[in-house]
């Protein structure tokens, strides 16, 4: 099939953030063409837009396929109403320019038959010229102030007896059949997400898991490997009465849960994934083993993560931590016992598989700090672009969490929670 990619490129005075205000609202009729527009959301809560256009009846349907507000840029695909359209997929893109206001670049990839292929980049090319000269008059209101978050939800603290135990904080029934639950990282454990999973438990039930060998957690009789933390989250998806599952995970968690999304797709209304990915999965023998060896030798020497936490604290901490934030964050690798780091490196750096992101269904967002040494915004920024270029029907969010380093959602709480509840809120529940 026929193929062609449009590239139109303009110049607004307004500053980027003041155009992202109007255009990032991808379901606001501000170009001139749109007569009338209405929200939609798929089965799976992703976000779509269906509009008519002055001087015809047409009913036109697109799907937003990524977002990220902190880079300003969008995604979009065609569902209906051009005709003859085998595929078409455009970019939406704002940056400061150099001088002074802010550079758009709108692209579209289109594929369709010879004899349409090029009246409807022709007509692609009018629209989105359009819409950039419309952006370059107008005149934007200032963005509203920000609302503090609402009160959060209590929660519970909750043991599942058989071995191995698990304990985890838990947010009271909704009358949903969706669990949103929290896998901290490899220093960390469940009180890390107490902000997050008071916000959480407002939409749907929410609960926080110390992993195997953390806090109240017990270690199973053997060297954990993925596939047991997988079957913790389906133990505890059975104990709570689930149907659904949205993961939140935390660098270490964040490789969990994606190892759960290649094992049980069907089974997640969601993957939230910060401050990393892919884990070790990705890296050779010799690399996993070097990793492993560097972090096992205060162990080998008789050290306890007590003993190495404040040097792992100044890895994690961004720049803007502060000292409240630099206790918490060593007191949670502090309390970490040596047989249960040891247990978490060997299985980090022996992963079983490597990633195959044709497999999420589901909508998936990506967070990662500023600050991020461990996973810097380009590398969680490369993997989100990977998701939504390998996803069958992508729904993909990336954003950088100003200020914060490793540890984000300690770091940032405010700012981590207003960005998740912002995604969980279009889940169905």
């Amino acid at each position: 099939m026929p193929r062609d990619q449009v590239h139109v490129h303009g110049h607004v005075p307004l500053p980027p953030e003041q155009v992202w205000q109007v255009a990032g609202d991808f379901c606001a009729a501000w170009h001139p063409a749109i007569r009338e527009i209405v929200v939609e959301r798929d089965t799976r809560g992703a976000l779509i837009r269906a509009f008519r256009v002055h001087g015809e009846d047409t009913l036109y349907r697109e799907q937003l396929t990524y977002r990220s507000d902190s880079d300003r840029v969008l995604g979009y695909t065609h569902l209906e109403g051009i005709a003859g359209c085998e595929a078409y997929d455009a970019r939406f893109s704002v940056a400061p320019a150099e001088g002074g206001g802010s550079s758009v670049l709108w692209t579209a990839a289109i594929r369709a038959p010879a004899v349409r292929l090029g009246q409807i980049a022709e007509g692609t090319r009018a629209v989105f010229e359009a819409g950039i000269a419309t952006l370059a008059v107008l005149r934007v209101a200032p963005a509203p102030a920000v609302q503090p978050l609402p009160h959060p939800m209590g929660s519970t603290s909750m043991m599942v007896d058989d071995l191995p135990r698990l304990a985890l904080s838990v947010t009271p029934e909704t009358g949903g059949r969706t669990l949103c639950l929290f896998l901290h990282g490899i220093g960390g454990a469940r009180g890390n997400w107490l902000p997050q999973l008071g916000q959480a438990g407002r939409l749907m039930r929410a609960a926080a898991l110390d992993l195997r060998g953390y806090g109240d957690s017990t270690l199973g009789p053997r060297q954990s490997t993925v596939d047991d933390y997988c079957a913790d989250i389906m133990r505890l998806r059975s104990v709570l009465g689930a149907d659904r599952l949205v993961l939140v995970g935390l660098s270490y968690g964040s490789w969990i849960a994606t190892s759960f999304a290649m094992r049980h797709p069907e089974l997640l209304a969601g993957l939230v994934l910060s401050g990393g990915c892919t884990g070790m999965s990705e890296a050779g023998p010799e690399e996993r083993e070097a990793f492993r060896l560097s972090r096992e030798v205060p162990l080998n020497a008789g050290q306890v993560p007590a003993d190495f936490a404040p040097a792992v604290v100044k890895v994690l901490a961004g720049p803007e931590a502060d000292e409240a934030t630099r206790q918490a964050l060593h007191a949670s690798m502090a309390a970490i016992p040596a047989a249960t780091y040891r247990d978490a490196l060997v299985c980090f750096t022996n992963p079983l598989e490597r990633f195959d992101f044709s497999k999420l269904t589901m909508p998936v967002l990506l967070m990662t700090g500023e600050h991020d040494r461990l996973a810097p915004p380009a590398e969680i920024r490369g993997i989100a672009g990977r998701i939504w270029d390998q996803a069958p029907h992508p729904s993909v969010q990336f954003e950088v969490i100003a200020g914060a380093g490793h540890v984000c959602n300690v770091e940032c709480p405010e700012s981590y929670s207003r960005i998740l509840t912002g995604f969980l809120e279009a889940l169905p529940r």
